[in-house]
C-alpha cells in the first residue's frame, strides 16, 4: 500500500489523489448573481445532497491551489444568497466544460458556452434551460474550511423549486437514469457517463476559449452540429484565420467536422469547415 501524510505532500498532488480516489463525483451547475446583477455560471464537482427534510444540497468552490484566489461563484453567493444547481447530462458536458474557463469578472458564461438562461420561478438567478433537472436555491450559510489555497467553501442550499423535464421520466413519474444521461466527475480528464462509462474531456485551455458569441453565425446556428460541437469549437484561444468568411455550411461538411471533433482533433475540424 501507498501511503500519504497529507502534510507531506504538496496540495496539488494530495487534490490529484482525491480526486482519483473518490469518483464518481457528481456536478453541482451552479447559477448565481452578484449584486450589481452579473450572472455567473461553473460547475463543482465537490457536491452532493445530504437531507431531504428539509432538502439540502451542499457544493464547494474551493480557492484556487495555484494562487490562493476566490471563485466568482463564492463571491456570488456571499452577496446574494441565491443559488440554481443544474444538474448536467451528456448532452451539455462540453458546454459545461467550456464555462469553466476563467473568464474575468463580468464575462456571462451563459453566452461564452452557448447555454439558455431561463428565469427562475423564486430566486433571482436563471436556470440552464438546457438542464434536465434544475433547483432553485437559498444559500442558508457558508462555511469556509481555511485560508490557504485549496481549502473548501461549503455553500449550503435549501431547496425551494425542482424543476425536471419531464423527458427524463419514466412511466411511472420517476426520473430513469437511462434518460437523464447524467454525468459525473471522475480524475483527471476523466468523466462518467450513465449510458456508456468512461470518456475523456480535455479541459479548458488555460487561456481563454473564445466562446459561442465568438463563433461564425453560420457555425453557431448549423441545425447539423450539436451543443458539444459548438463548445469543442469555440474553446480556441483565436477564431482560426478565414473562419469569419464562413456563410453557410453544407451538411457533408459538418458532419465531416463531427467526425474530427469526436477524436479531439479541433484544428482539423476548423480546416474543414473553412476550405469547404
Amino acid at each position: 500500500m501507498k501511503t500519504i501524510d497529507p502534510k507531506a505532500v504538496s496540495t496539488a498532488a494530495l487534490h490529484g489523489y482525491m480526486l482519483g480516489a473518490v469518483t464518481p463525483r457528481p456536478i453541482a451547475f451552479a447559477s448565481t448573481i452578484d449584486s450589481a446583477g452579473n450572472v455567473n455560471l461553473s460547475p463543482f464537482s465537490f457536491f452532493n445532497v445530504f437531507s431531504a427534510n428539509p432538502p439540502i444540497m451542499i457544493f464547494s468552490p474551493a480557492r484556487r491551489g495555484r494562487d490562493n484566489t476566490t471563485k466568482h461563484t463564492y463571491e456570488n453567493v456571499l452577496q446574494v444568497k441565491e443559488v440554481v444547481i443544474n444538474i448536467v447530462n451528456y448532452d451539455i458536458v462540453q458546454q459545461m466544460s467550456l464555462s469553466s474557463t476563467e473568464y474575468g469578472k463580468g464575462v456571462n458564461e451563459f453566452e461564452k458556452a452557448g447555454l439558455t438562461p431561463l428565469a427562475s420561478q423564486t430566486i433571482k438567478p436563471p436556470r440552464v434551460a438546457e438542464s434536465p433537472v434544475q433547483f432553485e436555491c437559498r444559500v442558508n450559510e457558508v462555511i469556509s474550511l481555511g485560508t490557504e489555497g485549496g481549502a473548501g467553501n461549503l455553500v449550503i442550499c435549501e431547496v425551494l423549486k425542482m424543476h425536471i423535464n419531464e423527458a427524463v421520466l419514466d412511466a411511472d413519474g420517476k426520473i430513469d437514469p437511462v434518460k437523464l444521461d447524467a454525468v459525473s466527475r471522475m480524475g483527471g480528464n476523466w468523466y462518467g457517463r450513465a449510458k456508456q462509462g468512461m470518456f475523456e474531456v480535455p479541459k479548458p485551455l488555460s487561456t481563454l476559449g473564445i466562446g459561442f458569441d465568438q463563433l461564425p453565425k453560420a457555425v453557431c446556428t448549423s441545425k447539423f452540429l450539436t451543443g458539444n460541437d459548438l463548445a469543442m469549437l469555440a474553446n480556441v484561444e483565436v477564431l482560426p484565420k478565414g473562419a469569419k468568411a464562413i456563410v453557410h455550411l453544407e451538411q457533408h461538411v459538418a458532419q465531416g467536422a463531427q467526425k474530427r471533433l469526436a477524436l479531439d482533433d479541433i484544428q482539423g475540424a476548423w480546416e474543414l469547415l473553412i476550405k469547404q
